[in-house]
């Protein structure tokens, strides 16, 4: 688990906290891609959770579900551990309910994989840095069209 908060805590460091937005907020006729999109999940933390899951080996991505499965994941400097991750965006709206990320960690015993605990606020950081980077993605595309 190691890798993965060395990786999300790099993240969160890296890319900084990134306001919301203020009260302005786009007219219809200029509405951000996230708005236009004919997806059913919100596209900033659809492109952030690649960007910050991209580390990772993926088996399955699916825009329109917003599910990103990875694959394991083992750290050269410690192979007796690997990871799994999956990503899901679950809304239009960007807020913070609307990514779940799960983790999975085993650990080799004996020759086999065993199911092992992750540690503590992991999935919080990992969503944490989508967020942020999904609000940096926003920030940078008002007003595009």
């Amino acid at each position: 688990m190691k890798l993965v908060v060395r990786i999300a805590l790099g993240l969160g460091t890296a890319l900084g906290l990134a306001a919301c937005g203020g009260g302005d907020h786009p007219t219809p006729a200029k509405l951000p891609p996230a708005k236009v999109t004919t997806l059913g999940i919100n596209t900033y933390l659809w492109r952030a959770a690649l960007d910050v899951l991209s580390f990772m080996p993926t088996t399955q991505v699916d825009a329109n579900s917003g599910v990103i499965l990875t694959d394991w994941k083992v750290n050269p400097k410690v192979p007796n551990e690997r990871f799994k991750l999956s990503a899901y965006v679950l809304d239009r709206d960007l807020r913070a309910d609307a990514i779940k990320v799960a983790v999975q960690r085993q650990v080799q015993q004996n020759g086999a994989w065993v199911d092992a605990p992750v540690q503590a606020g992991t999935v919080q950081k990992l969503e944490d840095a989508i967020l942020t980077r999904a609000r940096q993605i926003r920030q940078g595309s008002v007003g595009v069209e």
